[in-house]
């Protein structure tokens, strides 16, 4: 029988690394450097960085995502401050009380049945502001892609930027799937950025290909004065940056970071076709990003996810989220759905 490699539909990190990236880790392995960050590759990334967004940007590059998260909104805050973010955002839901913990910040979150905020929501935390019995709201949170898969739009975000620069708020952007973001909406990265409104970005590079690594980036720099001391204490300061800077740089140059997002935005969509085919499998949502989100009997669940292993998203009506990544094949997407359609059809023969 032929062997076939195994594939997961669980999340986009749990690909491997970009063979470039690999390669260029191989490369940066060369030579003594300085440490910290004051090595030629770091500053070339840096360099890279500022011309992806064709403006001068601070950049600062850290172990992980929720690094990232946490220690950007630390450098917007003051302890009696916080964070209004999506009740569906990843700083909410995800990463066990880490902004709370060490970020000293309390999140006021918005209800939202796609992990979207309005301007509408935002103001509702507003009214409190400058009553010293109630903590002030400072930074607007959002994600790029949500994590229900959909994308905001420049105008979506510039509406949110508007609000936020009328009341003195900080805008801050998750952007573990940017990538994503950037190839769905086919917009520069500068249009949903710094061109509206966003002051500071987390740039997300392990689910796009990277062995690790997460990149900080402040349009308003004036906020980036204190970072790499906050870095520093969050633990988050590689002695040997340059193997964080290199991947990134492999990344950056020939827009591989663009590819890759394109690729598992075309699977994304490839899959939801497929399995839109198939009797009694739901569909929930259009793919926008790199996930499908779908309703299957918990059965099918059951059996499918033991060879194709994937997330229950919402238990209570039966939806689940399928991933995919820059590495997932056609031939991936199409075994997975084929077992899919045999299992929900004897499903529908053995009710």
């Amino acid at each position: 029988m032929p062997h076939h490699r195994t594939v997961s539909f669980a999340s986009d990190n749990v690909s491997g690394a970009h063979p470039a990236v690999l390669a260029a880790l191989q490369t940066a392995n060369t030579d003594h450097v300085a440490p910290y960050g004051n090595d030629p590759l770091t500053k070339r990334a840096e360099a890279a960085f500022c011309e992806l967004f064709g403006c001068k940007v601070e950049v600062f590059f850290v172990f992980t995502g929720t690094a990232a998260n946490v220690l950007s909104l630390s450098s917007l805050l003051w302890p009696h401050q916080a964070v209004i973010c999506s009740e569906q955002a990843h700083i909410n839901v995800d990463e066990c009380g880490a902004p709370e913990r060490f970020g000293g910040m309390k999140l006021l979150t918005l209800p939202s049945s796609d992990g979207r905020i309005t301007p509408e929501g935002i103001t509702h935390y507003l009214g409190q502001v400058g009553n010293e019995h109630r903590v002030q709201p400072k930074v607007v949170s959002i994600t790029q892609a949500t994590e229900c898969g959909v994308v905001l739009t420049p105008s979506e975000i510039s509406a949110i930027g508007h609000v936020c620069q009328a009341h003195n708020l900080h805008l801050h952007m998750d952007g573990a799937r940017f990538a994503n973001a950037v190839a769905s909406l086919g917009v520069s990265p500068a249009s949903i950025t710094v061109e509206a409104g966003v002051d500071v970005l987390s740039f997300g590079g392990t689910k796009n290909g990277l062995l690790f690594g997460e990149a900080v980036v402040f349009f308003n720099t004036e906020l980036a004065r204190h970072f790499k001391y906050i870095r520093k204490q969050g633990m988050q300061l590689a002695s040997k940056n340059r193997f964080l800077a290199a991947q990134f740089l492999a990344l950056l140059e020939n827009d591989l970071w663009l590819e890759n997002a394109r690729h598992s935005n075309a699977m994304a969509a490839l899959l939801a076709t497929l399995a839109a085919d198939i009797p009694g499998v739901r569909i929930t949502q259009t793919p926008q990003a790199n996930a499908v989100f779908a309703v299957i009997p918990p059965d099918v669940t059951t059996a499918l996810s033991a060879e194709f292993p994937f997330y229950v998203w919402d238990a209570d009506t039966h939806e689940v989220r399928w991933m995919t990544s820059f590495d997932t094949t056609e031939d991936d997407v199409r075994r997975f759905t084929r077992r899919l359609a045999t299992l929900m059809a004897d499903q529908a023969a053995n009710p």
